[in-house]
């Protein structure tokens, strides 16, 4: 192992990277070993340190005293002599023999106990936390459920297509309806879904994972039904067959929210015929946040599979406008608000600095951010792209397995 004080600053920032603290490379990037292991809370207290983390480095300084601990170790791993204190010559002018023993030590050595101060062990850095997981899912569902309510009240308050015509849309003048193009986006839709499903399962951090996901899915429905409430738009287009209005029938309006459920809100289960849910399209939420967390947690040597995925996603959004089922305005504002929601966490999640409230911390002034807080909290740096067999049985062995031989004992 190559000694702390002669890394250059590339193994650095490489050490840096591989210990889950990639915030401390911009400035950093100049600093050799020798330097690293000079740091001290003094300077943490100086720009540009001061502004990366908010524990004043305390975490990255038990790191580098962890690392010189271990090449202390390996250098005296031989056993040499540190530490001994040697008799000197008045032992030998007293007539004394080299050879005797002092204090039972023979060779005139006397041995002395070195105490190594070891740092204490750290929490884990990226708890589970199941229980936070099953609060983020139980909003999550409630938000669906939510705004599958408001959908049917929303209904209600569509005027007939026959008094209000659709609104002009340029997509719609260019370009035709076709009838199965729904049908591909909501398919398109269900691949995206069951990819992100298989690799969910096998992430290593998916309790954390899960989470995020829950909350953002949870608050852009929670979004949408606000937006659905106070913005009712008439039909897209005159092909729509809505389904009939119930007047104040709370017991037909129960059914037709639980067929909406058991349904998943999808036309093509036969479950979903209501109008007025348009601004913003909840299935560009679907297409792109899939999209999104599929990219953000699989591997980036991967890449044909991020293609694959966006082309998943951009034709079904494509096919959306295709079937005259929205409005162009309905997917380009789902998209941005759901891109944007997703970009804003994230980099919240990953800067320590950011997960407290102060005057230059202007993200903490958004309504979910003590949620988030108590959410993100205990994870510390960005949650690495790992993966694991999560099933009971054995994953098949790839390579040459070792072959133990039988020995025999001829005595």
């Amino acid at each position: 192992m190559k000694e702390v004080v002669l890394w250059s600053p590339q193994e650095v920032t490489s050490w840096l990277m591989e210990n889950a603290v990639p915030e401390y490379c911009e400035p950093l990037k100049s600093f050799t070993g020798r330097d690293l292991i000079n740091l001290t809370e003094e300077d943490f207290k100086k720009t540009p340190l001061s502004r990366v983390s908010s524990d004043s480095g305390q975490r990255l300084l038990h790191m580098i005293e962890t690392l010189k601990m271990a090449h202390h170790m390996e250098a005296h791993k031989n056993g040499h002599a540190n530490g001994h204190i040697r008799v000197g010559s008045a032992a030998r002018e007293n007539g004394f023999s080299s050879k005797m023993k002092l204090n039972g030590m023979p060779n005139g050595y006397k041995k002395e106990m070195i105490k190594i101060p070891m740092p204490e062990p750290e929490r884990s850095q990226y708890p589970m936390e199941w229980g936070k997981t099953f609060l983020a899912f139980i909003y999550a569902l409630f938000c669906f459920i939510f705004t599958t309510v408001t959908i049917s009240v929303v209904h209600e308050r569509v005027p007939p297509k026959e008094v209000q015509p659709p609104l002009p849309d340029a997509f719609f003048d260019r370009f035709d309806r076709v009838e199965w193009a729904f049908s591909i986006c909501e398919i398109n839709g269900m691949i995206l879904v069951g990819l992100w499903f298989v690799q969910w399962l096998l992430l290593k951090y998916k309790s954390i994972i899960s989470r995020r996901f829950f909350c953002i899915v949870g608050t852009l429905y929670l979004y949408r039904c606000i937006t659905m409430y106070v913005t009712t738009l008439p039909v897209p287009g005159m092909h729509f067959k809505c389904s009939p209005k119930l007047f104040g029938d709370w017991e037909s309006h129960l059914r037709r929210i639980m067929k909406l459920l058991a349904g998943g809100g999808l036309s093509i289960t036969g479950s979903h015929h209501m109008c007025g849910d348009y601004l913003y399209s909840g299935h560009t939420v679907i297409l792109t946040l899939t999209y999104l967390f599929i990219k953000e947690y699989s591997p980036r040597r991967l890449w044909w599979y991020h293609w694959l995925c966006w082309a998943f996603s951009m034709v079904g959004m494509f096919c959306i406008l295709l079937a005259h089922d929205h409005y162009t305005v309905d997917v380009v504002v789902a998209y941005y608000i759901t891109t944007r929601l997703f970009w804003w966490y994230h980099t919240m999640a990953n800067q320590q600095v950011l997960k407290e409230a102060s005057q230059t911390n202007l993200l903490a002034r958004v309504w979910w951010y003590k949620p988030f807080q108590y959410f993100e909290k205990n994870v510390q740096g960005i949650v690495p792209r790992s993966y694991h067999w999560p099933f009971p049985w054995p994953a098949l062995q790839r390579g040459r397995q070792v072959k133990y031989s039988r020995l025999v004992n001829d005595t």
